[in-house]
């Protein structure tokens, strides 16, 4: 499952360049799925619908870091454990329950993020 960023956030930024998917951007920082990836033209989200990468995107939060869901892999290919998560210092990166995700598509999801 992907990774979220509750309220207790500080905004201490500490997440953020850990990310090897560039998926955590600052509160009110518009995103966009090429952002710190390889992909390219159309690309097809977790819920079906497609996009294109370079398309910049309304934050996800305002107030506060967030993660894009459709390219977290919780570091899956990258390191042993959801890098955001070990090094916050509160304790605010924690399992998102809206994005139940196995291994094998977390791996299916950084193969697409980085060609």
């Amino acid at each position: 499952m992907a990774i979220k960023i509750t309220d207790e956030c500080i905004n201490c930024g500490a997440c953020e360049p850990e990310c090897p998917n560039n998926a955590i951007y600052e509160g009110g920082v518009e995103w966009a799925l090429s952002d710190g990836t390889t992909v390219k033209g159309s690309y097809v989200m977790m819920d079906g619908s497609e996009m294109d990468a370079d398309q910049r995107n309304a934050p996800i939060a305002v107030d506060t870091y967030y993660i894009v869901p459709n390219k977290c892999t919780e570091c899956q290919g990258f390191h042993e454990e959801p890098q955001c998560a070990a090094v916050c210092p509160v304790d605010c990166c924690v399992p998102d329950e809206m994005y139940q995700e196995t291994v094998d598509e977390l791996m299916a999801k950084k193969a697409k993020l980085h060609v």
